[in-house]
This record gives structure tokens, C-alpha cells and sequence, in this order.
């Protein structure tokens, strides 16, 4: 059932609405320049849509039935609205509701310190902020853009390029003491911290260092086993997985083992200390950042100023890299 078939004209809602708050057709029609029959003519009309009396006539006078009272109370909120939305919209033509999925750590740490900006910026841009750690149909869910890692696919979505990614194996300056870390093979047999997301993300690391890792709780090898303090260190070796770079950066810091964090969201930590490199060796992540849009909304205003807005952001971290 189309809405439309039982959406009277906007000119019959203002002439009841008149008629309800002034309870005379004659002061209506004054107020709306028009004549007492046609004010009482679109009266007519409207309950004929609505199939039930709006107004008890009686003589000289008319009064709002039970059902016209509901009804004006309704109706007098609606053209309200109406009347906002429209104020809204010539005060600030960009004006609206921009719904951005995040990615919870990169969310909390990059982008809500420089939020402040887009919001003086854009003024009229009420941002709602919801967390998603994998892609989604941004169209069913009612979402315009969505922070993504990863390779640039997301179904139904335009994607603009962010920034690569610089990790850093990092941990506590007790654990990196307690094994003498020195250069990537030392890793092997150290406790690896893993984030469930990207489940390969260490194997990758160590193969572009020429070395393999295990499949089997975190265990490491490269090449043929070298002496008994090696094989004593792999067997050492422990994994843990967490969900949120947030609590992978915790547990390394308390010394639970060694996590492969972004650069740019824990330079605070590497700076003062809490976390130190495991081995200098900075590597590229296989993944990118992008925003992902609702191709369905890439005419939305306020999106189309984020899209802008966020691509600035994102060339600073970039000219750091």
C-alpha cells in the first residue's frame, strides 16, 4: 500500500489546522486569504480522504469532534516539523544527520580528537557515531559512510582512499630486557599478541622478514633449528588473541607479550615510553584505509563534506609516512 494514497494535499492539512486551532471557518479564512466556502469546501474534502467528521456543525458554529481533536493534535505536530526542518534548511543548506560506522580503536584514538573541526566546519551536521569491525550492508542499516581496512571492496559502496598503514612490534621495556630482543628473528619464540581481525597479520610480518611462522599457538621457526637455546625459546613462545588494538596495546605495555600495533594510533604510548619497539623494523601493512560510502547517498551534503573533510585528515598522515 502506497503511502502517498492517504497523503492529503499540504493545502487541505493548513486549512484544517487553521480551522482547528481558531475553531471558526470565517477567522480561517481570514487568516489564510480566502473565502468562508472555499475554507469550507477543503474541510469537506479532507474528511471525505479521511472518512470520518473532522467538525460538528452546529448553526453558526463548528467544534472539533473526539476524532478531529486527535487528528488536529497530530497534523498541527507534522506541519511543525515541516516548518523546522524548512528553517534548517535555509539557515544551512548542508544541514543533516551523517551516520559513520568506525572502526573502534582508529575511531577513538584518530578520528574523535579531530572531529571538533568538521563540526566547526559544518555546523549544521549532527554526527552519529556507531562501531562496525567488518563490512555490512550500509543501505539496510540506515549508515552513510563506514571507516574500512582492508583491500577496497565493499558491495553497493564508493571508496575513497585514506592512507597505508606503518606497524611497529611493540612491548614493555621489561619484556624487550627480560628477552634481549635485537633484530626480527628474536621474535620467534617471544609471546605474540594477535588481533582476531586480522589473523594473519603476524605471519605476514615475519615472512617479509624472510622467516615462518607457525600455525600452532603463535610458534615460530626459521629455517633449521639453531642449538638448544632456540629450540628452548620456540617452545617458550605463547599466543594470545584480543579483539581491539586498544587491548592488544594494554597487554603489551603490562608485558603480556608483543603486539604488531599501527604506528600512527599509539605514537603517545612509543613517545613516552610505555611501549617500546620489540626490533626497529617498521614494516607496510598489506591493507589500507578507506572511507567507504553508500553509493545511494553519495548526493548527501553532509557526506559529500566529510568525504572532503576526511581526505584532508588523511593527507597528514600521509606527508608523515
Amino acid at each position: 500500500m502506497h503511502a502517498r494514497k492517504y497523503l492529503p494535499s499540504m493545502g487541505l492539512l493548513v486549512a484544517f489546522e487553521a480551522c482547528a486551532r481558531l475553531q471558526k471557518f470565517t477567522a480561517a479564512a481570514d487568516e489564510l486569504s480566502l473565502t468562508q466556502s472555499a475554507v469550507s469546501r477543503q474541510i469537506r474534502a479532507l474528511e471525505e480522504i479521511v472518512g470520518v467528521e473532522l467538525f460538528a456543525r452546529e448553526r453558526q458554529t463548528v467544534r472539533l469532534t473526539p476524532a478531529g481533536e486527535a487528528y488536529a493534535a497530530e497534523v498541527r505536530q507534522a506541519l511543525r516539523a515541516i516548518s523546522h526542518a524548512t528553517l534548517r534548511l535555509k539557515a544551512s543548506p548542508d544541514a543533516g544527520t551523517l551516520t559513520l560506522a568506525i572502526l573502534p580503536t582508529m575511531g577513538t584514538r584518530w578520528l574523535a580528537p579531530l572531529l571538533p573541526d568538521f563540526t566547526q566546519q559544518n555546523p549544521g551536521v549532527t554526527l552519529n557515531l556507531v562501531t562496525r569491525l567488518e563490512p555490512f550492508n550500509m543501505e539496510t542499516d540506515g549508515v552513510d559512510a563506514a571507516l574500512h581496512y582492508g583491500a577496497p571492496e565493499w558491495p553497493r559502496a564508493e571508496l575513497d582512499f585514506l592512507f597505508e598503514e606503518t606497524v611497529v612490534p611493540a612491548c614493555s621495556r621489561a619484556l624487550k630486557a627480560q628477552h634481549g630482543f635485537a633484530a626480527p628473528a628474536d621474535l620467534l619464540g617471544a609471546p605474540l599478541l594477535h588481533l582476531a581481525s586480522r589473523p594473519q597479520a603476524w605471519a605476514e610480518w615475519f615472512e617479509g622478514q624472510g622467516l615462518a611462522l607457525h600455525a600452532d599457538a603463535g610458534m615460530a621457526a626459521a629455517g633449521p633449528p639453531q642449538g638448544a637455546q632456540h629450540r628452548s625459546a620456540q617452545r617458550a613462545g605463547t599466543s594470545v588473541s584480543t579483539d581491539q588494538f586498544a587491548t592488544a596495546m594494554q597487554a603489551a605495555a603490562a608485558g603480556l607479550g608483543v603486539a604488531l600495533l599501527p604506528e600512527f594510533l599509539f605514537q603517545e604510548e612509543l613517545a613516552r615510553g610505555s611501549l617500546v619497539p620489540a626490533v626497529d623494523v617498521r614494516c607496510r601493512s598489506a591493507g589500507r584505509y578507506y572511507l567507504a560510502c553508500a553509493a545511494n547517498r553519495a548526493w548527501y551534503p553532509p557526506l559529500t563534506a566529510f568525504r572532503r573533510w576526511i581526505r584532508t585528515q588523511a593527507a597528514g598522515i600521509t606527508a608523515a609516512a
